[in-house]
């Protein structure tokens, strides 16, 4: 059993129980848990040299490559804290991320580097630039990761523990600036246990990583768990195209495929090959579980996904300050619809539910030890040690918990409460249509009314106004939108949530008559 108790612990750990296996694969290149942990370590060594001292926060600002890997453990092997930087950002929002972390390092990809070289003139915290795949002659500033790794340097000893902040991931700030959730090592090692406890992860499994390795439920679930597990991780830089992705299942043995709603609603619609039809998918489908997590799955999705590639598709629930995973639907029962049972160490309860409906609240070993130099912000969502989500939910008798929307999109029609979810959900029935989200906005007459986007699916015919009738057949008449908008795509981040902030922007600006 690993009897890991930091992020440190789990690499040497597997470096030392596996040292030949294979950790990463990315294309054609193979790193194992050895060669991992002895680049992380010169890269260390090379922090320390340089000034970095236990506590110093250092930015990652990469895609998914392998150097994402090898620098986040370089990072927390000398004590110091990873500050991961969504690679969709533009340069004025990373340099928000970078002062108000004061990471003085930042590693960044080739693209990146005068972005970087801008910034570091501006935020007096930031001292070093670390790159590769570039000309050293080019930027002179700059340092070559390639030339610090292969060095061999002697790591100084650096007693790391369990209550050191081990990561800042800055939240999508759909309300203001974004804030950094402080993740101490006890955090990410409580939630990377449980996963690990639920899905059985084996040795030999293979996980998928095609989500941002910047966001939380990849670094964690794609990344750090097959870690701890002595398993391998399959890395991809981009989603598309799906054919690839396919391929690469097949030739790579992948046995945990890891995802977001977006990806297994358009994998459910994908026409695959005949020698992939019926019967014999289970002979060239290696993978035994899949995993959806970052937004709301649609039980349509769910059936039809699971019956077209003979897979179980497992949901769960999330939040960057909880490390982020808090429910899964266990293999042996789940439940469509539903984010599944708390995890082990987790506690989860509905506050002042009405109508059984309330805000959710999570407590466990997981929940952040708050936002960074925001204090007020954090008393407003950590309350005698539970975690206040802002998300409602209701909960059956069985202790299956259900999301209902947010509590901040409710929309209030005349009194009466209005989920978006429970709308999108009877949308996503209609099979002409592919995608689904429903916002609230004020109108000068009626308040607060309902609003629904929708992407058809193709050679859909329907209209506007058929939408609404068919609405009309299933749900209350204050909950049917006051008008349904049809778009060629909805708004998404990285991770593949719809922006609902955008679509209500698009409602109240020009030409939104």
């Amino acid at each position: 059993m690993n009897r890991a108790k930091t992020l440190v612990d789990i690499l040497r750990n597997s470096a030392q129980a596996y040292p030949e296996k294979t950790f990463v694969i990315f294309g054609s290149k193979r790193l194992s848990f050895r060669e991992i942990e002895r680049m992380s370590s010169s890269l260390a060594a090379y922090f320390i040299r340089e000034g970095i001292s236990k506590g110093d926060r250092i930015a990652l600002w990469l895609q998914n490559v392998p150097e994402f890997v090898i620098s986040y453990f370089g990072i927390v092997f000398c004590g110091a804290t990873v500050v991961p930087i969504n690679t969709l950002l533009k340069r004025e929002e990373a340099k928000f991320i970078i002062g108000d972390s004061k990471a003085k390092f930042i590693i960044c990809s080739n693209s990146r580097i005068e972005d970087c070289l801008n910034i570091i003139l501006r935020v007096d915290n930031l001292k070093k630039i670390i790159s590769f795949s570039f000309s050293p002659r080019a930027f002179y500033q700059v340092e070559d990761l390639y030339s610090i790794i292969s060095q061999k340097i002697n790591l100084p000893s650096v007693f790391v523990s369990p209550s050191d902040l081990a990561a800042i991931l800055y939240t999508s700030g759909t309300t203001g600036k974004p804030k950094g959730a402080c993740l101490r090592h006890s955090n990410l090692m409580a939630n990377v246990k449980d996963c690990a406890s639920l899905i059985k992860v084996r040795r030999k499994d293979r996980f998928l990583c095609i989500l941002p390795l910047f966001h939380s439920f990849a670094s964690t679930v794609c990344m750090l768990l097959p870690l701890y597990c002595g398993a391998s991780m399959v890395l991809f830089r981009a989603v598309r195209p799906f054919k690839r992705i396919l391929r690469s299942i097949i030739r790579n043995r992948i046995s945990i495929f890891v995802g977001v709603p977006s990806l297994f609603n358009i994998l459910k619609e994908i026409k695959l090959p005949w020698f992939l039809r019926g019967v014999i998918m289970k002979i060239f489908n290696p993978v035994r579980i899949c995993i959806s997590g970052a937004a709301a799955l649609s039980p349509q999705t769910l059936r039809e996904f699971e019956a077209k590639f003979k897979v179980p598709l497992l949901e769960g629930y999330g939040l960057t300050e909880a490390s982020p995973v808090c429910s899964l639907n266990p293999l042996k029962k789940r439940k469509a619809g539903s984010i599944g049972l708390p995890l082990p160490s987790v506690e989860m309860r509905i506050d002042s539910p009405q109508e059984g409906i309330g805000e959710l609240l999570v407590k466990g070993p997981n929940v952040m030890a708050g936002y960074l130099n925001k204090e007020e912000e954090t008393k407003e969502v950590l309350k005698e040690g539970w975690l206040y989500t802002g998300d409602l939910a209701r909960c059956d008798e069985e202790g299956y918990f259900y999301i209902v929307g947010r509590r901040k999109e409710m929309i209030n029609v005349r009194g009466l409460n209005v989920y978006p979810r429970e709308i999108e959900e009877i949308l996503y029935l209609n099979p002409q249509i592919k995608e689904a989200a429903v916002v609230g906005i004020n109108h000068p007459h009626r308040g607060e009314v309902p609003v629904a986007f929708v992407v058809l699916q193709p050679q859909a015919d329907i209209k506007e106004r058929e939408i609404i009738n068919y609405l009309k057949r299933h749900l209350a008449s204050y909950k049917i939108p006051f008008r349904v908008k049809i778009k060629d795509v909805l708004p998404k981040n990285a991770t593949g949530k719809v922006l609902k902030e955008n679509l209500k922007s698009e409602l109240e600006g020009p030409g939104s008559s």
